[in-house]
């Protein structure tokens, strides 16, 4: 039997998320409504009786033809066939690394990051060097660190851009001298991308390492800065050779995405300029929220982040996180993400985007549940 490491977030999100209160362990933009995003048509009616008449059997297999195009733009260097749809951007990793990761491997992971990134090569047979991220460094890698841990033989380097938990951005020029790294020792790159799009500064939008690098492959989704995680709709932007090694591994797993997934993904698309106006105010304003609680408090400590829809909080307590988040939910129904689900003990992940009052409530809330703590 083939063992791989109990998958940490999911099982807590499994857990907790439907039972609680106040929801900060969220990780998605506030979700839209089916209803709102129909309504970006301009023609409801004409929309739904288009979706009436849609025979339900399989689809593309790699995606339609138009939904292909519109992921594409999202990129400077892409073209439709340079695309492939999947079951979320969780899809999208697992297909790459089964396409391209074998025994004996080496593989370079930047953590914290999501999962995934570490525990799906190592058990395919990968060996796998961690390469740690730092507070003191804004949650931002060092080339050193990086340089040293790649080999000669180095298959992939794993990155996660805007990063999850912390919300860290690394900068078009860091990211170039990643590719140096990796273009000397002919490794590719995998880049998690899921929280591009919602950037705190400017049009919002990191630069791809699918634009950076030849050998760079970008895993995308419809679920966090576009509000749509209920579609279950994601896509890898790569070479088109590697694109056709994972066309093989897929048809053993998934083949295609639902028909009605992938036209409400289109929509979403078609009007992506409203859609990403609207959740760049949502994490800028809320942001701005949790920006104020955590000056307020003496024994909270953070890197701001500069993307993304989560945060990585310290927080200064004799109580390590899976028992402050457990007895956060019981006291109060406020739900965080232990900070050891990532590895990093006393701290907690927060979810920032999604219902405004939800946020401010749950942080009152925790607020009030940290000084009880204090006064044991």
């Amino acid at each position: 039997m083939t063992y791989i490491e109990a998958f940490a977030v999911e099982q807590w999100m499994d857990e907790y998320e439907e039972s609680c209160r106040f929801n900060l362990a969220e990780t998605c933009v506030r979700s839209l409504t089916v209803d709102e995003l129909v309504d970006l048509t301009g023609d409801r009616a004409a929309f739904w009786e288009q979706l009436g008449t849609m025979q339900l059997t399989y689809g593309p297999i790699i995606g339609s033809p138009r939904l292909r195009e519109l992921v594409a733009e999202l990129y400077d260097h892409a073209g439709a066939d340079d695309v492939m749809i999947t079951h979320g951007a969780i899809g999208a990793n697992s297909l790459a690394y089964s396409a391209l990761v074998e025994r004996g491997d080496h593989v370079v992971t930047v953590v914290p990051t999501y999962q995934q990134h570490y525990s799906i090569p190592e058990s395919l047979g990968a060996e796998v060097d961690l390469v740690h991220l730092r507070a003191d460094d804004d949650w931002l890698p060092r080339l050193e660190d990086i340089a040293a841990a790649v080999r000669p033989n180095t298959k992939l380097i794993a990155l996660n851009n805007p990063n999850n938990p912390t919300g860290a951005l690394i900068p078009r020029q860091q990211m170039e001298a990643i590719v140096d790294i990796a273009r000397e020792v002919g490794a590719w790159v995998l880049c998690d991308e899921v929280y591009r799009g919602v950037d705190q500064n400017g049009d919002g939008f990191t630069a791809s390492i699918a634009d950076l690098y030849e050998f760079g492959i970008s895993t995308g989704s419809m679920s966090k800065p576009y509000a749509l995680a209920g579609l279950r709709l994601g896509w890898i932007v790569g070479p088109q050779d590697f694109l056709a090694a994972v066309a093989i591994h897929r048809d053993y797993t998934t083949i295609s995405v639902g028909r009605i997934d992938d036209a409400l993904a289109i929509v979403a698309l078609e009007n992506r300029t409203t859609i990403l106006a609207r959740s760049r105010a949502i994490t800028r304003e809320n942001l701005a929220v949790l920006d104020d609680w955590v000056a307020s408090r003496a024994d909270v400590s953070w890197v701001k982040p500069q993307s993304g829809t989560t945060a990585l909080l310290g927080y200064d307590a004799d109580i390590d996180s899976y028992d402050f988040c457990r007895r956060l939910l019981a006291e109060h129904g406020v739900m965080f993400t232990p900070g050891d689900a990532f590895g990093i003990p006393k701290t907690l992940r927060i979810g920032f985007a999604d219902d405004h009052e939800v946020l401010k409530t749950g942080l009152t809330l925790t607020g009030e549940f940290l000084d009880s703590v204090s006064e044991w």
